[in-house]
């Protein structure tokens, strides 16, 4: 009889575990990795399955009802439609798996596009651009987040917001690179400044992230103005973007780093912990995920790399820029999450944070830390979808910009409460929006039609998660 090593009474399963034939306690066949993968759904793990079903029958539903779903054209197009909420909803799992929220991810997002746009349109004057009272406040509060990051010991928050002070009081001229470093570097301070309140002075996060959220909107509004709009499209780069694409050549070699580089972990991982006699999951099981990555990432390179234009005079090919900018976040949020003490202690202290305090762990740093990430992340989603549209209003990062950020990674599989999800639930999340919202535009459907879809399906997404966690809490009794 094989031994199992005991486990807490309420204890969950690893998140990740039910998506990937996980195995805790012992090595299995093949044959009885799959029944143990099907018992875990029946008692409620059910991880992203449901938001992975929902992008296969949607797809299915829009194919049905519009011909233009399918065409190349708009797969391209799809991808860059949703990419800057998701990369915002990739910054708010790490919020979520502590069973915090930020409500403030979208307006302070707004704040870092109004500063890249305010930047590029005032030829780099944004002393004079946004007077020297304005100036001043804003240059004071960028210091404040330093001291306030220096003060919980978060140093690279710290780091980030100095440089964001010296570009900007330096004077850099006109440049996209320079723009997008001065946006990445207030999301990043706009994140020291969350942090701080949530944990040292101890206010809930909602509160305080829904008082920001309201203070980013005026903020927006006084650097833009009521009605102002700051054009980015004549920027060629920051153009590209989100609405640019590699070249053939490099897009195969994107999909031969990305695929193989997935190859060489996986199996390098695997077989060094079958040498070992360390627990692994079936070979064949692993075989099979390998493949599926290359053969699914092979036809999708193929397709995009095929001309989508519509006019013979013209060629528009290559994967999409946003492609590999979502990769490097997945792969890079992915590896914090699953390979460092870091990772470990976000699930430990979203599952207990006493037990977690108790174990050593410097919780009130931590929970500084996630908001720090959200607000960097909301950054660079903030160059995306501004870039997407070639323009920043007083709008940018509005209430439904939040709003699909935190259901791209709720409907992906991360939980409300704290202590499951990954990063890949929110891209997962994030697709399930943007077909909602294709779809419905090649549809012709109202704005309200699509809020109202969009949050039915937020709705069940929410209804899924409590209803999977019962469920798993009465099978671990």
């Amino acid at each position: 009889m094989t031994e199992t090593s005991a486990k807490p009474e309420n204890q969950e399963a690893p998140a990740g575990a039910i998506t990937d034939f996980g195995i805790d306690t012992t090595s299995m066949s093949t044959g009885e990795a799959i029944k143990d993968y099907f018992a875990r759904m029946k008692d409620g793990q059910l991880g992203s399955i449901p938001a992975v079903l929902g992008v296969i029958v949607l797809a299915i539903l829009f194919s049905a009802l519009s011909g233009d779903f399918f065409t190349l054209r708009n797969m391209a197009n799809l991808l860059a439609q949703g990419a800057g909420q998701t990369i915002i909803a990739m910054g708010i799992v790490f919020v979520l798996l502590l069973g915090e929220i930020d409500l403030s991810a979208g307006t302070a997002s707004g704040v870092c596009a109004s500063l890249m746009a305010l930047h590029y349109v005032r030829n780099g004057n944004l002393l004079g651009s946004m007077g020297t009272g304005v100036f001043i406040t804003f240059i004071a509060v960028l210091l404040l987040a330093v001291v306030l990051a220096l003060l919980q010991r978060i140093w690279a928050g710290a780091a980030i917001s100095l440089v964001g002070i010296a570009v900007i009081l330096v004077g850099a001229p006109v440049n996209a690179w320079v723009e997008m470093l001065i946006a990445i570097c207030t999301g990043t301070a706009i994140g020291c400044i969350t942090g701080f309140l949530v944990s040292k002075i101890g206010m809930p996060s909602f509160v305080v992230t829904l008082a920001l959220f309201i203070v980013w909107q005026g903020v927006i509004l006084q650097f833009i103005g009521e009605g102002g709009t700051l054009p980015i499209s004549t920027s060629d780069t920051l153009n590209a973007v989100a609405n640019g694409n590699l070249s053939v050549a490099g897009s195969w070699i994107l999909f031969v780093v990305a695929a193989g580089g997935y190859a060489l972990l996986a199996l390098g991982q695997h077989f060094s912990r079958l040498r070992r006699g360390l627990v692994v999951q079936p070979t064949p099981i692993v075989l099979a995920k390998v493949g599926a990555v290359a053969v699914v990432s092979a036809i999708a390179t193929y397709l995009l790399t095929v001309n989508r234009a519509s006019n013979d005079l013209v060629v528009i090919d290559g994967v999409p820029y946003v492609v590999p900018i979502v990769l490097v976040l997945l792969v890079a949020g992915t590896y914090v999450l699953n390979r460092t003490k870091y990772g470990r202690h976000l699930y430990a202290v979203g599952g207990n944070k006493e037990a977690a305090r108790r174990a050593g762990i410097n919780v009130p740093k931590l929970r500084t830390s996630v908001f720090v990430i959200s607000s960097s992340f909301a950054a660079i989603g903030a160059i995306v979808y501004s870039s997407k549209v070639g323009a920043v209003n007083g709008q940018a990062g509005g209430l439904n910009t939040l709003l699909f950020a935190v259901g791209a990674a709720v409907i992906g599989g991360t939980s409300l409460f704290g202590g499951k999800g990954r990063i890949m639930d929110a891209v997962i999340g994030g697709a399930v929006l943007a077909i909602v919202n294709n779809g419905l535009g090649l549809l012709q459907q109202k704005p309200a039609v699509v809020n109202i879809v969009t949050g039915l399906v937020l709705l069940l997404a929410a209804t899924v998660d409590a209803l999977s966690r019962r469920r798993a809490e009465a099978s671990a009794r």
